[in-house]
């Protein structure tokens, strides 16, 4: 019997801190999301160093939060996955700092994730059955991709726009 993989995701590429567990890359057990659109709304956008900043009160609270939700402990966890780009470079550096930090403190395996390349793999969570190849079209932010999925960790750009 394969043993299930439990991976902790961090997120902090713009103005939300979320963090989630997923086991075997394919079930969401939590995802908890902390948002900043409040906080912004008055400036007409998000303020990159507001963001950075709440980030930074947000991230533990966040953290454990999921972990609650999973029914995990970071014991049980076997990867630690923070997006490490692209995004704003302060907020990402604030979740990508908590989750070196963490990874070494509990000697868990650091993975980056690509925060577009994400994207693609949520297709995974929603499409269990789902295997590369496939063509998919993504949008986040200001990216707008057609993308090969040749593999798991094989892409292709087709089209981007300019």
């Amino acid at each position: 019997m394969n043993k299930e993989i439990l991976t902790l995701g961090i997120e902090s590429s713009c103005d939300e801190t979320s963090v989630s567990v997923v086991k075997n890359g394919r079930e969401v057990l939590s995802n908890v999301v902390d948002t900043q659109i409040p906080i912004h709304e008055k400036y007409g956008g998000v303020v990159p160093e507001i963001a950075s900043r709440n980030h930074i009160e947000a991230i533990s609270r966040v953290m454990k939060k999921a972990l609650k939700d999973a029914n995990v402990t970071l014991g049980d966890i076997d990867a630690i996955t923070p997006t490490y780009g692209p995004g704003l470079v302060g907020a990402l550096l604030v979740g990508l700092s908590y989750a070196k930090a963490l990874s070494y403190a509990v000697n868990k395996p650091l993975v980056g994730v690509n925060h577009i390349q994400g994207h693609i793999a949520a297709n995974y969570i929603t499409y269990k059955e789902l295997e590369p190849p496939f063509i998919c079209v993504m949008m986040s932010g200001g990216n707008t991709q057609i993308v090969h999925v040749k593999d798991y960790t094989e892409f292709e750009v087709l089209r981007e726009n300019a």
